[in-house]
């Protein structure tokens, strides 16, 4: 089919530009209704973000660079690593490995301090990573149940649910299920982790054994950021690390590991910042 004869390229790139953009932009905001507002932190960046007709050049950057650049849309799957990747890796060339992400809401975060994250992991058993191995070899429709599994027991309102992190160490051995000796969860309470430990049994179809759960409770009350104190290191203050801070963490995404043979398989993913099996 050939163009129009009034074609016009730049507006036709400005307009799927703009269009494709405020897609992302809505997505990664899809917790605020409409185009944004003033009455929250959240919905005012929607607003500032969120590109609009007339929208002179110097905007234009303004508002793609605070989407991309400040608040880090572009900045996805990207990580500092200190090492070689062929040492510390860890190798799941039997079983797949199932990682969960959590994190603090962003308004939740200090001004001066570190958003606090947890990521839980567990080997799924029944599966082998690669063909050729005694078990079956996970496939995408395992895949796609194990997505659908991970939503049920983690998403509410295509919003990740939330636990509360702190001190007690909540642990659960279980190797030939899943989970390996050194497996735990930091929760403000037992009934907390046993919760989680629950939930996560459920995604993967493995029977829960409180039996196979330890809890360790210290005497060393958690710390926050802002009551650490400083480190002085080469003549530059550094904040010390918290000591297992009490914080509401959100689960924002699940994917399936299978080592450095090949990248990582999202299931799902609330932020929106990676292409997922399902929504």
């Amino acid at each position: 089919m050939s163009l129009p004869e009034n074609f016009n390229s730049w507006e036709h790139l400005q307009k799927t530009y703009m269009l494709e953009y405020n897609r992302r932009v809505d997505k990664f905001f899809s917790d605020i209704q409409g185009n944004g507002d003033l009455s929250s932190v959240r919905s005012s960046l929607k607003l500032a973000c969120r590109l609009v007709d007339g929208d002179n050049e110097a905007t234009w950057d303004l508002r793609t660079s605070l989407f991309f650049d400040v608040i880090g849309y572009s900045r996805k799957n990207l990580s500092i690593f200190y090492g070689s990747t062929t040492d510390t890796s860890t190798d799941v060339s039997a079983h797949p490995k199932l990682c969960l992400y959590f994190s603090q809401d962003a308004q939740a975060v200090p001004a001066d301090g570190k958003r606090i994250d947890h990521e839980k992991t567990c080997r799924l058993t029944k599966f082998a990573s690669k063909a050729g191995q005694a078990l079956p070899a996970i496939t995408k429709a395992n895949l796609i149940e194990l997505a659908n599994e991970v939503k049920a027991q983690f998403v509410n309102a295509n919003k990740g649910t939330i636990y509360t992190c702190g001190k007690v160490l909540v642990s659960y051995t279980d190797p030939i299920n899943g989970f390996p000796k050194g497996n735990y969860w930091l929760v403000n309470s037992k009934s907390e982790g046993i919760e989680l430990y629950q939930k996560l049994c459920n995604v993967i179809d493995s029977p829960f054994d409180i039996n196979k759960l330890n809890v360790s409770t210290p005497e060393k009350d958690s710390t926050t950021n802002q009551n650490t104190g400083n480190d002085t290191i080469l003549g530059k203050q550094y904040k010390r690390r918290a000591y297992r801070p009490v914080a509401n963490l959100r689960f924002r995404y699940a994917y399936v590991s299978f080592g450095n043979t090949a990248p990582p398989i999202f299931l799902i993913d609330t932020t929106y910042r990676n292409t997922a099996l399902i929504t």
